[in-house]
């Protein structure tokens, strides 16, 4: 078996108003597509990061409810590359989006720091 990439990362949300809005206006990722299937009540949003499909973003009623935060077991987090870490902290600030104080990653030497989607799923931002 030979992995190419990853092709997708799925995100069940509780409020799908409210993480559509933060996946698409506050990070600014483009719809691919947006189908609701009746018969699970769900809708399910593809989204593409510079017009590669990166995030499935799906809604069911009622999910349960998953520890989520960094040193939980499984999925630590999502970690999105930038050029300018300072620039793409003070446009999510300017969002109303908390955002930690930046740190340097100590084995790298690069720049990183962490937020939240509405869920609490820890993001990263990360200068390469």
């Amino acid at each position: 078996m030979k992995l190419k990439n990853v092709h997708h990362i799925a995100i069940i949300c509780s409020d799908y108003a409210k993480s559509k809005t933060f996946y698409t206006e506050v990070l600014g990722l483009q719809i691919i597509r947006e189908v609701y299937r009746e018969e699970r009540d769900s809708y399910k949003l593809d989204l593409s990061l510079n017009g590669t499909y990166l995030i499935e973003l799906f809604s069911f009623p009622n999910p349960p409810q998953r520890p989520s935060y960094p040193e939980a077991a499984g999925l630590r987090h999502l970690a999105f590359a930038v050029d300018d870490i300072e620039l793409a902290v003070r446009k999510l600030n300017d969002r109303g989006v908390q955002v930690e104080p930046v740190r340097i990653d100590t084995i790298t030497g690069k720049k990183c720091t962490f937020f939240q989607d509405p869920d609490g799923l820890p993001l990263e931002l990360y200068e390469s």
